[in-house]
This record gives C-alpha cells, sequence and structure tokens, in this order.
C-alpha cells in the first residue's frame, strides 16, 4: 500500500515509525509544517516528524497551507493509496481529501465525538474524565466528524499526566492504525457515524490558562496541573518571581486565605486552595530546573515560610 503521511509533533512520529516498519506499506512522502523557531535562540527546527523522514531519506513536503492549487497538484501526483494524518496541524480542503485512492484517515486521541478539536489529551484529564482512547476515522470536510473505522480505549490513572497519558494513547494508536489500513486494503474495514449530540470540543491550550487560580478547588487544581504538565505548565507567582508547579497532590486540609502556604516541610508546601488544599511536591523557579520541593527548601527555604500568599 502507497502512503502517504502528514504530522508533525512527537505523537505522530511514533506513528509514522509503525508504517516505516510495517513490511507491507511503503511510505511515499511525508507532509509536515514548516520548520519553526524553538530554543532561547529562536533558531529554525525541524519536527519530530521531519527529522524522522529525513534519517529514512524520504520525500518531505513543508507547505504553508494545502489550499493552493499548485500543492494540491504536487500531492494528487504522488498517486497515494491513501493519506495517514496524524496532528498535521493544517486544514485539508477537499481536493485533498479526493486526491488518495482510499481518501484520508486520521488519528484522533480521543473517543469521538468526545474532544473533538485540538488538546483532547489535556482537555480530558483536566476534565477529570476516567478514561479515553485512540480513534482513527475517515476523513470529511468537518473538524474530526468522520465515520469512525477503529476506536481503542485506556484508563486515564488519579496521577495521569499528559505526558503519561501520551505515551499510553501511542501505544494504542500504532497497532490500531495498521490494523486500520489492513481492513481497508481487504475491503473489510466498517465505517460508524459519530453521534454528533453527544460531541464536545477540545480548545487548543493556551498559556494563559496555566496560571493558577487558588480560588478553585483542590481537586480541579489538581487535574489542571496534571493536564498542563509538559505544556504550557502550570504556574503561580511570588511577587515577582514565577514558579511551574509540575506535581502536586490533593489533601483534605484546610484553613487559611487560598493560595496561602498553610506548612512546609520535606514531603512540600501545603497550599490552601478554594476547597481544601493541594500538597506541591515538585517545582520549578526561574532559571532552574525542575526539583523536589524538598530540594527547593534547602536553598531558598525563606521564600515559602508559612502564611507566604501564592498568586499575590
Amino acid at each position: 500500500m502507497r502512503v502517504l503521511f502528514a504530522g508533525t509533533p512527537d505523537f505522530a512520529a511514533a506513528h509514522l515509525q509503525a508504517l516505516l516498519d510495517a513490511p507491507d506499506i511503503s511510505v511515499i512522502g511525508v507532509y509536515s509544517q514548516p520548520d519553526r523557531p524553538a530554543g532561547r535562540g529562536k533558531k529554525l527546527t525541524a519536527s519530530p516528524v521531519k527529522k524522522l523522514a529525513i534519517e529514512y531519506q524520504l520525500p518531505v513536503f513543508q507547505p504553508q497551507s494545502l489550499k493552493d492549487p499548485e500543492q494540491q497538484r504536487i500531492l494528487s501526483e504522488l498517486q497515494a493509496d491513501i493519506m495517514v494524518v496524524v496532528a498535521y496541524g493544517l486544514i485539508l480542503p477537499q481536493a485533498v481529501l479526493d486526491a488518495p485512492r482510499l481518501g484520508c484517515i486520521n488519528v484522533h486521541a480521543s473517543i469521538l465525538p468526545r474532544w473533538r478539536g485540538a488538546a483532547p489529551i489535556q482537555r480530558a484529564i483536566e476534565a477529570g474524565d476516567s478514561g479515553t482512547g485512540v480513534t482513527i476515522m475517515q476523513m470529511d470536510a468537518g473538524l474530526d466528524t468522520g465515520a469512525m473505522l477503529s476506536v481503542s480505549r485506556c484508563e486515564i490513572d488519579s496521577s495521569e499526566t499528559s505526558a503519561s497519558l501520551h505515551q499510553k494513547l501511542e501505544q494504542l494508536g500504532a497497532p490500531a492504525l495498521l490494523h486500520t489500513l489492513a481492513a481497508l486494503s481487504n475491503g473489510l474495514a466498517v465505517a460508524v457515524e459519530q453521534d454528533d449530540q453527544l460531541s464536545c470540543y477540545a480548545a487548543k491550550i493556551t498559556k494563559q490558562e496555566a496560571l493558577v487560580d487558588w480560588s478553585q478547588p483542590a481537586q480541579l487544581l489538581d487535574r489542571q496541573i496534571r493536564a498542563f504538565n509538559p505544556f504550557p505548565a502550570a504556574y503561580t507567582t511570588l511577587g515577582e518571581l514565577r514558579i511551574k508547579i509540575w506535581q502536586a497532590e490533593p489533601t483534605k486540609a484546610t484553613g487559611l486565605t487560598p493560595g496561602q502556604i498553610i506548612s512546609t516541610d520535606n514531603a512540600g508546601l501545603l497550599v490552601s486552595c478554594g476547597e481544601q488544599s493541594l500538597l506541591l511536591t515538585e517545582i520549578q523557579l526561574p532559571g532552574k530546573s525542575r526539583m523536589a520541593v524538598s530540594e527547593v527548601l534547602k536553598s531558598r527555604g525563606e521564600l515559602f515560610a508559612p502564611s507566604t500568599q501564592l498568586g499575590s
């Protein structure tokens, strides 16, 4: 099967690797978003998918848009049997959806129709969902609205972060993709329409959302911190300091004004919330690495005395 692949981040690269390892699949080209400035030096950096494609000496295409008729002509002339799309990040117009013989399929990191959109992994954790999964769908002109070809499920653990769930879903999605491609090739795939009334939207994560609002319940803040690990990383402020919060645990302790430190010890910083409290166990000070709170206290313990107000 002649496969075109379109994707950008690490999640997509894991699925491309599965295709490259499959003996009955020929990846004839790879689409990825244009190189972006990254790091402190803002140096143009290739996406994980592009890096993997170059390693395997595959043709790489990085159009700014696929709405350009010339780009559509180039794609059509590749004569793909199917196009596999995983977290590509660009809209595919109808001319592109129709170009491959078997159309385009998408690997989406949720159980559709729940969490259509850009940030399904983070939104599932943030909402307190007990489970999620990977859906492979036949793409249509809508946003994650196509008929479902495969659904694979997994639990969301109480300590799950976006990073750990990302890895779980990679492990689910790659074999499901290969199975779906085999079914399509053999004419055995069964497409199930989505129920639009059950849909909800996973809006793109913004950095502004990452600021912790201590007036919220501890359970909600715990989910937010885990959902935003590793990006964009939940944070609070202490004066002019911006402190990232990487790990925390909700507790039943109460007292003080939301955002005030109740107590400080090697277990962590216990901070009052709108309901109950949150024990911060791993944080990051500006210009420093992520560290256990017990280590931070050895050098900067004076910052975190009981009754200190965070978020001020």
